[in-house]
């Protein structure tokens, strides 16, 4: 397959969690064409199992969705903050634990027709407390699910974020008994 080349890229918004370029492009049939690409930076999507085989969700707010959302933790990593810290990070702040045993499953793009951002996904174990303060416009409720209505949850419609199903149904089949 073909790569677009860059001819022009042109900056049309800065804001606090992203921004947008827009790109101009020869394509491999030697016409031009415009990108918008939306500029995010890398985040980690985390699935939390304790002692007594319970995912430890986050329902939230999604202005975007306009309802609430019952979904894996997840967040964005700091500039220069490695994947794993930022995963440890991002548990204490939402969840209020930390894991004995953080284990990377995978990473995959989340928009790619249009975004930069690239998620890492974990599964974190061995759970202890181990809390930090959320960040300031976060309402969080954390909600423990049984691991084994995971699948039911999803295919119910109850879990409907792709970066939540994704990281969920990769626990489960690369983990599945051994959590």
């Amino acid at each position: 397959m073909s790569e677009e080349a860059t001819i022009d890229s042109r900056r049309i918004y800065d804001g606090t969690i992203f921004g947008v370029r827009v790109d101009t492009v020869t394509l491999p049939n030697g016409r031009t064409s415009q990108r918008e690409i939306i500029e995010h930076g890398n985040s980690v999507v985390m699935v939390p199992v304790d002692n007594q085989r319970r995912v430890l969700l986050v329902r939230q707010y999604r202005k975007a969705t306009e309802k609430s959302l019952l979904e894996a933790p997840a967040g964005g990593l700091e500039e220069g903050e490695a994947p794993k810290d930022g995963a440890l990070r991002e548990l204490q702040e939402e969840i209020g634990f930390t894991a004995g045993k953080l284990q990377r499953m995978a990473g995959f793009w989340l928009t790619p027709g249009f975004c930069t951002e690239y998620m890492h996904a974990y599964i974190a174990t061995d759970l202890s407390q181990s809390v930090l303060a959320p960040d300031y416009d976060e309402n969080i409720e954390v909600v423990p699910v049984p691991l084994a209505q995971i699948p039911d949850l999803i295919c119910s419609g109850e879990i409907e974020y792709a970066k939540s199903i994704a990281a969920l149904l990769m626990a489960i089949h690369i983990y599945g008994d051994s959590l």
